[in-house]
């Protein structure tokens, strides 16, 4: 691969992870009394938040074809159902699934080369992907970004609900 598509591929990555740092910073500021709070008034609780971001992280290990998910117990609760107001996992129990997904995914994604992030991901057929060659691993990442950036600062309003 050329240098550009290198570049490309460290600038999503460096900002991949600088999200997750901030999203980490965010959820390990807040008490596991302020994670079981809504965001605003009849909105998702902090820790449903946690839990749909991480199941979405792990779901990405198979749509990557990277490995299984770690926590695929999560997609029921998180992604498959609105916040329910009942505490499916404790706020500990989702600070340890979040740390645990997002190192696997860490580890995961630092061994792809730019060659790999370029390919299909499993969800495209080779026929498909022949004619559309951006639906890719790397066009997963970068809806993934918008997503956690998204939900990160629904997060950001149980830490000024306090300041």
């Amino acid at each position: 691969m050329n240098d550009q598509q290198n570049l490309m591929i460290k600038v999503v990555l460096d900002n991949w992870y600088s999200s997750v740092k901030r999203s980490d910073a965010i959820f390990n500021s807040l008490t596991d009394e302020q994670l079981l709070q809504e965001a605003a008034p009849g909105r998702n609780r902090g820790a449903y938040l946690m839990g749909h971001l991480t199941a979405v992280h792990d779901a990405m290990l198979p749509l990557l074809g990277l490995g299984e998910s770690l926590h695929p117990e999560l997609l029921e609760p998180y992604v498959k159902n609105a916040d329910s107001k009942t505490d499916n996992h404790t706020p500990q129990q989702l600070r340890q699934f979040w740390s645990e997904v997002n190192e696997a995914v860490a580890s995961k994604f630092n061994a792809l080369t730019t060659d790999e992030w370029l390919q299909k991901h499993t969800s495209v057929s080779a026929e498909d992907f022949a004619k559309e060659p951006h639906r890719n691993r790397l066009n997963v990442l970068l809806s993934r970004f918008g997503h956690l950036e998204y939900h990160r600062g629904q997060v950001a309003f149980l830490k000024e609900k306090t300041d």
